[in-house]
């Protein structure tokens, strides 16, 4: 009995004795020199550093050491904020520094971090490494993320809620969903395969770099905080920063767009001096401008036997309204009535313009009907005078009230009396010549 108890003891004993010695593995000879330099290990380098030491250290800076291994970082059981940047480190394992707060890794080797057993990380930085993903799942208090210039392919911040900065610049992304981080102030996503960036949920951005990307399209309409903006060297055809704050936003840089038809802002008198680039014209107030901006050419009507389709500039004929039906191509022969379109566009708007072939021996031609429900087709009765030979038009009611006079070159009547729409009926004409012939007849108004 004796014996068993004086064994416990010196077990005991040892134990106390072997804990209050304890050392940690340090391998990495410039990491060891750090934590001397640091005051947390004496010479000589002997790949031991006292547990002692280094257990209640709540932050660590040992960037730019040429250290290539950070064995022994798992004893630093109460670090909070760990700097290791500008290093030689190709793998790292924060896997025991559950408390880790701050956490920069930047401009490494690394291929991989695991981040997953650090759920109180609030910022990683681990930008300029050889990253192809990024598993943040479980940092759920991650406000601050810069992780440009790796290889990323793709990244899910879908759980990181409060992300308030984020930098993933230079890297493969095709897609980026924000959605679920309305606190976002900061986002530049530069020099990656974006060709959509939603931000309708991103209410707070204030900083904004998506410049070269593939973007067709962006609107910031919505973020009235925004004083940065460049969106550079993208495909633009269409640009909104119509947010009502344009007079406080401090740079502006969408250069490099050659498809760029439209930029919306807030006025055109404001001071646009500080933009990029300076000699562009194509501003508007309004997105139903930005057709407009479309170009696309305007050809006349033509009554006779037969029309050969001339070469145009600006847009393709079709049979059919934006650019729907039979496309048709210069040269072609038309041999019976009908409108012919010219539909343009660059991938945001479209414009389109119309003429009518009519095929007829008379050298005018009078419509039977029209339909002026403004949607750009038939919305005035229109008689087509190709030898200009009609002088005087006068549109009368079923009840012999003259409604509408149209004098020479006149552009129609669109169906309207002292300002009221008239209903659906027959309308009389009275069509006088510059030879005195009088033609009359009717037609009809559908609504």
């Amino acid at each position: 009995m004796a014996y068993k108890l004086c064994l416990l003891l010196a077990t005991i004993l040892f134990l106390t004795f072997k804990g209050v010695s304890q050392n940690t593995f340090v391998p990495d000879d410039n990491f060891e020199q750090a934590l001397i330099d640091l005051g947390f290990d004496t010479p000589p380098l002997d790949d031991v550093v006292p547990t002692a030491n280094i257990i209640n250290i709540t932050s660590l800076t040992i960037s730019n050491k040429n250290i290539q291994n950070l064995t022994g970082i798992e004893d630093f059981a109460a670090l909070s904020q760990l700097f290791v940047q500008d290093n030689q480190l190709s793998s790292i394992d924060v896997s025991a520094n559950s408390n880790l707060q701050i956490f920069w890794c930047f401009n490494n080797l690394l291929s991989v971090i695991d981040v997953s057993n650090n759920p109180n990380l609030i910022s990683l930085r681990c930008e300029e490494n050889n990253l192809t993903t990024l598993d943040l799942s479980r940092n759920s208090e991650l406000n601050v993320l810069t992780c440009g210039n790796n290889n990323l392919l793709n990244l899910d911040v879908s759980l990181n809620t409060k992300l308030n900065r984020l930098i993933c610049s230079n890297n493969n992304l095709t897609s980026l969903d924000l959605s679920k981080n309305p606190d976002l102030s900061q986002l530049s996503c530069d020099g990656n395969e974006l060709n959509i960036l939603d931000l309708s949920n991103n209410l707070k951005i204030n900083i904004l770099n998506c410049s070269n990307n593939v973007l067709n399209e962006l609107d910031v309409s919505a973020q009235t905080d925004l004083i940065e903006l460049n969106c550079s060297n993208n495909q633009l055809c269409y640009l909104n920063i119509n947010n009502g704050n344009n007079v406080n936003i401090t740079l502006i840089d969408f250069s490099g767009n050659t498809n760029l038809t439209c930029v919306i802002i807030d006025d055109l008198l404001n001071n646009r001096s500080t933009w990029l680039p300076l000699n562009y014209q194509d501003y508007v107030i309004s997105i139903e401008e930005c057709s407009s901006k479309v170009l696309v050419d305007n050809l006349e009507d033509f009554i006779g036997t037969s029309y050969i389709l001339p070469p145009i500039t600006n847009g393709n004929y079709f049979t059919a309204t934006l650019g729907n039906g039979i496309p048709l191509t210069v040269g072609d022969e038309i041999t019976r009535t009908q409108t012919i379109y010219i539909y343009n566009e660059n991938g945001c708007f479209n414009n389109e313009t119309s003429f009518s072939v009519i095929i007829s021996d008379s050298p005018y031609f009078i419509p039977k009907y029209f339909t002026p429900n403004n949607d750009g087709t038939n919305d005035f009765w229109q008689v087509i005078d190709t030898n200009n030979s009609i002088n005087t038009i006068s549109i009368y009611n079923r009840f012999g009230k003259l409604v509408k006079f149209l004098p020479k070159n006149s552009p129609g009547w669109d169906g309207t009396f002292n300002g009221k729409f008239l209903p659906n009926d027959s309308y009389w004409y009275e069509i006088v010549l510059n030879n005195k012939e009088i033609l009359r007849g009717y037609f009809a108004l559908k609504r």
